[in-house]
């Protein structure tokens, strides 16, 4: 098959350019139309029980997500200056398009009992700014005789306040929030050179934006990190411009390719997608490496570059195959996690792979043969001096001691195995942030003075119209709120009630002691009160009943607790729930982003799992095509599995916590720590059967010409993936190192580890699990094309070139 493919390649290599430079400017034109995306991952799928609820949610309150927050803490705040400018502030940005609401201690309002008209009347507590310090002395002290808004606009020791800034719910998720919050930030920043005060700035809107604004920064300096990492690698290893400069445009035309891909799908730019175009300079690379090192070789050996050219497709082609098919399998499995961020990532990225290394496999002959023919010089590499002393090396130390290798692995592994019990599975929702970043050092400072700003919704269900409102079930309203009061990881309750206690303590002179649920009686007199004021937006309390008034909802904004804790005081919650909804008589939903947030983290843990599984299924399956036993199959895969291992207890001492991003290295690791076992076993495979009575000889030679390109590889992969480790992104860096460390470590094990095995087996097995043909053929290995045939040959005739490229081909033999 690999025959004839490169005889395909070589006879319509012009065709071929052709084709591929037409691809890659459609492609090319598809990039130009990606977008980012500004949605929260949809890391649950649609059916999920919480997602629906979610969803209702949604459908009903509208977005629970859309609260942007500044929050100040200043001795002299309530200075004329300092505070009118807090004022000003406040009118400037409820003027920007897509705002819908501004409240802050300079835009608060009370409520007045209008007993004449029988309705209550909502009133700014400030009509203009301030001009001296006894009126804003005077103000301040009417703030605090409103307990409505003590833990909500100002904190409870009375030392911070915040302004919530409502964006429009049909904006929030459009590229327009991001020039929103840039407009804010900019009219806050004028504010902190004016009045000398630090803003703090957080809530979903931002912290959102925050991170959508870092992912598209990341990726552009990703992929130059990427370029010039592996080009610098590249020059090192071949010291030749063309090897350097080709190799570099193969990549990127693998680049450009994944990039339109992604529009293609119509997907968007996420923290995973951002990652695919470095992540395929990094992984396309090597397959430049084995290829060029193949046609060295080959040249090296008989000096006709078309014959060597040809040999690269045909030797080394299904191999290569193989051995990206193993890597686009370990992304590839993320489609069946049922989680739209992870299925799109691994669909784009599984494909990607695959297109990269067709790419290189065409291009890379195609393009070589129009230069010139490799100089000696340029061929120094493949004797690598250096390196082939370390392979000398381990070469004695596997003949000689591969049962001390044993011993050693063993050890390792054991100590890697108690690593493995300290891992902790937690995630936090900005906890891939570092800890001095602007974002989560302004979220700590709400979750200081206001206990947080993640939304954590309690949607109460009546099952009756206009039930929500019966004073019985308000009276469960308040006793719920009392009771997540209590929690220290929640900021105070807002709920119907509680415009019910502040529209109470109008009714009864505005007395702060009345801010309380009145009676039986008082409500009756006050609902006449409240149904005069239906069109008032401030007390018909449109945001927390539905229009059937049978639904109510009760808000609190929580700290970013990590998803251990958020599942425990799940658990805890709801049977406490219950004891005051009766399941029979209600129906009480937890939902909100933090929630979300939890149950995604689990989905992801469980379905990451199920992934690796998955991964570690179909690659062991792709070892039926190079080999018959299953006892050569587990041989091949032991050696991809201990840096796993490996990886897995440096996490657990390390501290690095198992979460959707780290738990990813696993599945693309393992993908890409098997592709050296490829390489290896099917060279060994080759050189036993010219050598079917000497196991270690076979082995010596297979380590000899499979070993320089497998270190190049490694030290590409490993430099390139450590790239990530200049992510500011906790969980990004993280992926960077670990996956770095495992391909290093799977490196060593598949040059040490895995020759060690087939020693150490008996003859009989390594033999008879060899010498058996697979059910794919690897290369011709019994046809070849000998030197001294091009005498009386034409290289046409082998290959089926046209007569015009005789004479360039005449000029490459020896």
């Amino acid at each position: 098959m690999f025959q004839r493919l490169a005889s395909i390649i070589l006879r319509n290599r012009r065709f071929l350019l052709v084709i591929f430079t037409l691809l890659t400017i459609l492609f090319g034109y598809l990039a130009t139309r990606l977008q980012l995306s500004y949605d929260f991952a949809k890391v649950l799928p649609s059916d999920d029980p919480a997602s629906v609820a979610y969803e209702k949610f949604k459908s009903t309150f509208g977005e629970d997500g859309t609260v942007m927050v500044l929050g100040v803490s200043d001795p002299d705040f309530y200075s004329v200056n300092k505070f009118n400018g807090w004022y000003q502030l406040g009118k400037d940005i409820k003027a920007i398009d897509g705002i819908e609401a501004v409240v802050s201690v300079a835009e608060i309002y009370s409520i007045e009992a209008n007993r004449e008209d029988r309705k209550f009347e909502v009133k700014p507590l400030l009509r203009d700014s301030v001009k001296t310090q006894s009126e804003l002395d005077a103000f301040r002290s009417e703030v605090e005789s409103l307990p409505f808004y003590k833990g909500f606009i100002t904190s409870e020791d009375g030392e911070a306040t915040l302004m919530a800034i409502t964006f429009d719910k049909s904006k929030i998720n459009t590229r327009s929030r991001l020039g929103m919050v840039d407009e804010i930030v900019q009219l806050v920043e004028a504010y902190e050179n004016k009045a000398g005060i630090k803003v703090h700035v957080s809530g979903m809107p931002f912290i959102r934006t925050a991170i959508t604004t870092k992912i598209s920064g990341e990726m552009k300096i990703f992929m130059m990190l990427a370029f010039l990492v592996c080009g610098l690698i590249l020059m090192i290893f071949f010291r030749s411009f063309n090897e350097v400069f080709f190799s570099l445009i193969v990549v990127l035309v693998g680049v450009i390719w994944s990039v339109g891909t992604i529009a293609l799908f119509g997907y968007k730019i996420t923290i995973l997608t951002a990652l695919i175009p470095p992540l395929i300079i990094v992984i396309g690379i090597p397959n430049s490496i084995l290829l060029l090192n193949k046609y060295h070789h080959e040249f090296q050996i008989h000096g006709n570059k078309i014959k060597a050219l040809a040999r690269v497709i045909q030797r080394i082609g299904l191999t290569t195959l193989l051995a990206n098919l193993t890597t686009a399998i370990g992304f590839g499995v993320f489609c069946f996690t049922n989680s739209q961020i992870l299925a799109e990532f691994g669909l784009v990225a599984s494909i990607n792979v695959m297109s990269t290394f067709l790419i290189s496999l065409v291009l890379i002959p195609v393009v070589f043969s129009f230069l010139p023919s490799p100089s000696v010089s340029r061929m120094k590499h493949l004797k690598a001096p250096r390196l082939n002393m370390v392979l000398r090396a381990i070469d004695k130390i596997i003949i000689g001691h591969y049962r001390a290798v044993f011993a050693f692995v063993i050890v390792i592994v054991l100590i890697s195995a108690y690593g493995i019990t300290k891992i902790r599975a937690v995630g936090f929702v900005v906890d891939d942030l570092p800890k001095d970043d602007p974002v989560y050092v302004d979220m700590r400072f709400f979750e200081s003075n206001f206990k947080g700003v993640l939304p954590l919704e309690i949607a109460v269900d009546a099952l009756q119209p206009g039930k929500a409102l019966d004073p019985a079930n308000l009276h469960k309203i308040n006793r719920l709120e009392k009771m997540l009061a209590t929690y220290p990881e929640f900021s105070r309750p807002l709920a119907v009630t509680d415009g019910i206690k502040f529209a109470y303590q109008s009714y009864r002179g505005g007395d702060p002691k009345y801010y309380v649920l009145p009676g039986t009686l008082d409500l009756a007199e006050m609902a006449a009160y409240l149904r005069n004021d239906n069109k008032s937006k401030q007390t018909s309390f449109k945001s927390f009943l539905d229009s059937t008034r049978q639904m109510t909802r009760v808000s609190v904004q929580m700290a970013d607790v990590g998803s251990v804790r958020m599942a425990e005081l799940v658990e805890e919650l709801q049977p406490r729930i219950d004891s005051i909804f009766p399941p029979d008589e209600f129906r009480v939903a937890m939902t909100g982003n933090s929630l979300i947030f939890l149950k995604g983290n689990d989905y992801l843990l469980r379905n990451l799992v199920e992934s690796i599984i998955l991964a570690f299924i179909l690659i062991s399956l792709t070892r039926l095509l190079l080999f018959t036993g299953i006892r050569m199959i587990v041989i091949s895969i032991i050696p991809s599995l201990v840096p796993l291992i490996i990886t897995a207890g440096i996490m657990g001492y390390a501290g690095i916590a198992l979460k959707p991003s780290t738990i990813l290295i696993f599945s693309i690791a393992f993908g890409i720590a098997t592709d050296g076992a490829i390489y290896f076993l099917t060279k060994y495979r080759q050189e036993l059967k010219l050598y079917p009575l000497s196991i270690s000889k076979a082995v010596s030679l297979t380590l000899r010409e499979t070993g320089v390109s497998m270190i190049y590889t490694a030290v590409i992969l490993f430099f390139g993936f450590l790239i990530f480790a200049a992510s500011s992104f906790g969980g990004t860096a993280a992926l960077g190192i670990l996956i770095s460390v495992t391909l290093l470590v799977a490196m060593i094990s598949n040059m040490v580890l895995l020759p060690a095995f087939l020693i150490a087996l008996e003859r009989r097995v390594a033999t008879k699990a060899f010498m058996k043909d697979p059910l794919v053929q690897i290369v011709g290995e019994d046809e070849d094309i000998e030197l001294s045939e091009l005498k009386i040959r034409k290289v046409d005739d082998i290959l089926g070139l046209e007569e015009d490229e005789d004479s360039e081909i005449d000029e490459n033999k020896s």
